[in-house]
């Protein structure tokens, strides 16, 4: 990033990327700067790493655990982390619920959950969408109905990502079936170990499993894992929502992937040629430098609208980061599939999961069209493409 940086800034820059091309493992980088895509382990540990130095929560209030830094040096420190291709804190912990348990939960919530949050001794998974409510949040038909002490939660969950991972998922449920359906909603954080859980995966079209479904029968959560009121969970999701949104500009992420199609593209050759003398290839890569440095300059607008933002309402541009960083990093990852050619294809499962095993052929292609498959998904996670549409309509243009 160096759209005008100032001397202190561009400083914390520097101690920020120097830092991480130290702290960061050799066999992690190499893990994400392939694309193969990092397992528990990998994130627990690098999340403890960054927690040992104060950074795994960068965005949360110093008496948390939190940096104290402003809008600029969080927005640096995203950059950097993804120009490092280190990963980012688990989002479900940091990004999410943390957040959430912060401004909302009771104060034993904060002192027992948010460490174990911060250092990722709990993971949590998202319990949001379901059979019928995925973009149509409020219309969730999965029910907790009070009994003493304790919520019976029963229905189902679907789409939850990294649940055969999570210890914990913290869920939307109806509490009230008779209210307006936004009015009768709570927040519910849910061990899942619990009795009465069961879970399917998903399989998507990368042929991962990232996916879930879980069937809630007879779930009993009790009543002290709720956060704040009852049926004012919707507040409490919109809340969320915008901490989740305003993540996925990932203009750091594109701007690496585009980097290393740049260089790849030197070595690949084409009708004789190395595919980035190819006129063509480079119309395309011209095209996204484009809109991916308009992508920046509306980051840095969203940027400084946070410095002076005190009653902490969600920026409607969120929706535009959102929109267009999905499209331009799925652009991203389209480019490295055309950079990678028939090789794109040949790709063995061990080396997907990180395992001992040989790529057929470069090994920087074997995870390319897994990569591009998995992302289709940044047009529906966290708000689909139409609510985004509708939301920027309403809140910027007055339609």
């Amino acid at each position: 990033m160096d759209l005008r940086l100032s001397a202190d800034e561009a400083r914390f820059r520097d101690e920020v990327r120097t830092w991480l091309n130290a702290a960061l493992p050799d066999d992690l980088r190499r893990k994400m700067h392939l694309g193969v895509r990092p397992s528990k382990a990998d994130i627990v540990r690098w999340q403890r790493i960054l927690n040992e130095k104060g950074w795994a929560a960068p965005s949360w209030p110093v008496e948390h655990g939190g940096t104290g830094w402003d809008a600029t040096q969080l927005y640096i420190f995203k950059e950097e982390m993804q120009r490092a291709f280190a990963p980012d804190p688990l989002g479900m912990n940091i990004n999410l619920v943390g957040p959430v348990i912060i401004a909302f939960g009771s104060e034993q919530q904060k002192k027992e959950l948010l460490p174990k949050i911060r250092n990722l001794d709990i993971w949590f998974c998202q319990g949001f969408s379901e059979p019928g409510a995925g973009s149509d949040l409020a219309s969730l038909k999965t029910t907790a109905v009070r009994d003493g002490d304790h919520y019976i939660v029963n229905g189902s969950k679907l789409w939850t990502s990294n649940a055969h991972r999570a210890d914990w998922m913290f869920a939307l449920v109806r509490t009230d079936t008779t209210a307006k359906k936004q009015k009768g909603i709570t927040y519910l954080l849910i061990d899942m170990k619990s009795p009465g859980i069961t879970m399917n995966p998903v399989i998507t079209m990368d042929g991962d499993r990232w996916c879930n479904q879980e069937f809630f029968d007879n779930v009993r959560v009790p009543v002290a894992n709720r956060i704040g009121e009852e049926n004012k969970g919707w507040n409490y999701a919109k809340y969320l929502l915008g901490h989740e949104r305003v993540n996925f500009g990932k203009v750091g992420a594109t701007k690496a992937r585009i980097a290393l199609a740049k260089a790849l593209a030197t070595r690949v050759i084409s009708n004789g040629k190395p595919l980035s003398e190819d006129q063509r290839f480079q119309e395309k890569l011209a095209l996204i430098d484009v809109e991916l440095k308009a992508l920046e300059i509306t980051n840095m607008q969203v940027v400084a609208a946070m410095k002076k933002n005190t009653d902490h309402k969600q920026d409607p541009k969120a929706s535009i980061l959102k929109i267009k960083g999905g499209e331009l990093y799925q652009a991203a990852t389209e480019i490295l599939v055309e950079v990678a050619g028939p090789q794109a294809m040949a790709r063995q499962t061990e080396f997907l999961k990180g395992e001992t095993g040989t790529a057929v052929g470069a090994d920087w292609a074997a995870t390319t069209s897994h990569n591009y498959f998995m992302m289709r998904e940044r047009t529906i996670a966290g708000g689909s493409t139409e609510v985004q549409h509708n939301i920027i309509a309403k809140a910027i243009l007055g339609l």
